[in-house]
């Protein structure tokens, strides 16, 4: 499965990322307005997954990466692959989960779980010699 993770850059501009179940990138949005803009985008690229364009692409380094387009429109842009094969599992697993991830939205705030309290309880405290 595959997870739309919405977040602010430190630009004030949204972006969003998909990420596979293990917390592993495979591209990241163009920069964008505001959060609705990139759940508008996320809604549009589910229900025209047939119509997006995948052109692959080698960096200078070697590497390898696609950009996902619409009418000749850049929409995002994937990590880097070392080998073909890579590269193509993620443009299938793309096809294959885009149209039924789920949005996570962490534009608000970055943490997911509360600051721990530094409280410590004075009376559980035992000091010993040796």
């Amino acid at each position: 499965m595959g997870v739309f993770v919405i977040t602010k850059r430190d630009n004030g501009q949204y972006k969003f990322s998909f990420d596979t179940r293990r917390k592993k990138t495979i591209f990241t949005s163009i920069s964008l307005k505001r959060k609705s803009d990139c759940e508008q985008m996320i809604e549009a690229m589910r229900q025209n997954i047939a119509n997006l364009t995948y052109t692959r692409n080698r960096r200078a380094s070697g590497k390898l990466f696609f950009r996902i387009s619409s009418g000749g429109f850049v929409l995002a842009t994937s990590r880097n692959f070392n080998t073909e094969f890579s590269m193509k599992k993620a443009m299938d697993d793309v096809l294959k989960y885009l149209p039924k991830g789920e949005i996570i939205d962490f534009s608000e705030n970055d943490f997911v779980f509360p600051p721990l309290e530094d409280e410590v309880d004075e009376d559980a405290v035992v000091e010993t010699e040796l």
